[in-house]
């Protein structure tokens, strides 16, 4: 099978098992949206949405959070992975969209990575779920099932070249539903210990699971 076949049958599968998708991450504007994306750098969506309702419910704009001490965001955020830089993050993020931006959240990937606690793959969520652009964020999950499908070749070893693959390949109009695709395929089926590929419909394009035979 040529990859752009592979691909499009990916895609149409998808297209049809998961017609409607978004990000788990529970938020109510694009800058809490990104308070949550920072916080889930190495933590799970459900941690995170476990201790956002109470930060929200008392920093629930950038005006607000600016304002606030870093060590008192902690107390909100201190049950998540590194919650001392991302407490500091978050209060100089805030402070810079006020100063900056005026409260509002870039578009942008130079802009959107400016902001402390942002890299590339938080820009990329934002600049795709906010703004619907082409931009693919690539986490472990994307970057294990990605090659485990064979969408990617092995000289993909970075987030980045994996990205690059995946934005070459796929439709610009696709992309923002292929990070949630292949994301919560590889959360829930393609895990990396224990793959369901029992439960998997995509054995038949899985290189994975060939080799594994």
């Amino acid at each position: 099978m040529k990859k752009q076949e592979r691909y499009d049958a990916i895609v149409d599968y998808f297209s049809h098992a998961m017609p409607d998708v978004d990000t788990e991450l529970e938020y109510g504007s694009p800058f809490q949206l990104l308070v949550a994306v920072i916080l889930s750098a190495q933590c799970t969506d459900k941690r995170v949405n476990m201790v956002t309702p109470a930060l929200f419910r008392d920093y629930s704009t950038a005006e607000e959070m600016a304002l606030a001490r870093p060590e008192v965001i902690y107390e909100y955020v201190k049950s998540v992975s590194y919650p001392n830089s991302k407490a500091k993050h978050l209060v100089g993020m805030a402070k810079m969209l006020v100063e900056e931006f005026g409260g509002a959240v870039p578009d942008n990937l130079d802009d959107l990575t400016r902001l402390p606690g942002v890299g590339r793959k938080t820009a990329n969520v934002i600049q795709a779920v906010v703004y619907g652009k082409s931009a693919m964020a690539v986490d472990t999950h994307i970057f294990r099932v990605s090659h485990r499908l064979g969408l990617v070749p092995e000289t993909c070893t970075t987030p980045y070249s994996v990205e690059l693959e995946l934005t070459r390949h796929l439709p610009a109009d696709v992309i923002p539903r292929a990070h949630h695709w292949l994301l919560l395929h590889g959360r829930y089926v393609c895990q990396a210990r224990s793959p369901k590929c029992g439960k998997c419909d995509l054995t038949s394009w899985c290189k994975h699971f060939r080799n594994a035979q």
